[in-house]
């Protein structure tokens, strides 16, 4: 899962990137309005945590832009501000959530998985299943029944980002810039070893998924008998 941050308070952004890395999110931190709206203009982020006063442009104005733009990644605000007012505007302007300075971690990682969950992802704190099959995110083992198995850190976050998009086609731009970065030199050669890579390992612990080829787009992550 990639996140987007933005928070200008540059102690309060390394503390809270240190936890969700912790935590195995893929985060990528901003510290004014103008990167936020241009990151979160690309679409590629599962959840985006926005502070609202930001220099350059406040919070408020990359929602309002980044929904003008029709994307749909789910926004979490964060802001000193408590008023009924302020928290009216912001989810009016298309923010799923808000969260008040000074906050617990616990409540922002509740939150975060809350989002998550309604994405239609089947997540709990530490486990995404699909047909029986679970990828752990504390220990990056893939298990199926029994049998389980390790995954390096390249093949486990191609994995959670298939089962975040179970059924649907990711294409291979997306799995690049979720897993490699947005301005990593990768070709589609290593997305494809990556995939032969998880293929094997989902055979090994006899899961029923398939990730099959959509030639000349990418792929998608079903079980064996769609």
């Amino acid at each position: 899962m990639r996140l987007l941050l933005v928070e200008d308070e540059r102690h309060l952004s390394d503390a809270i990137a240190h936890l969700l890395k912790a935590k195995k999110y893929i985060v990528d931190c901003c510290y004014d309005g103008e990167a936020g709206l241009e990151y979160g203009l690309r679409g590629i982020y599962d959840v985006i945590i926005l502070d609202v006063m930001l220099p350059k442009r406040n919070g408020f104005d990359v929602l309002n832009m980044i929904r003008q733009y029709d994307v749909t990644t789910p926004v979490l605000l964060l802001t000193a501000k408590d008023q009924v007012s302020d928290k009216v505007h912001g989810l009016d302007l298309g923010a799923d959530d808000y969260l008040t300075k000074p906050f617990s971690t616990e409540e922002l990682l509740a939150r975060i998985r809350a989002l998550l969950r309604r994405q239609g992802n089947v997540l709990t704190e530490d486990c995404l299943r699909f047909k029986e099959t679970s990828l752990h995110l504390s220990t990056h083992e893939l298990c199926h029944g029994e049998k389980k198995i390790q995954l390096g850190l390249k093949e486990f976050n191609l994995m959670s980002c298939l089962l975040h998009h179970k059924r649907q086609i990711v294409t291979k731009e997306m799995l690049i810039e979720k897993v490699w970065g947005y301005d990593a030199d990768v070709d589609y050669n290593n997305v494809e070893v990556y995939i032969s890579f998880l293929r094997k390992k989902l055979q090994f612990i006899k899961s029923p998924l398939m990730i099959k080829a959509v030639r000349g787009v990418g792929y998608t992550l079903g079980g064996g008998e769609e």
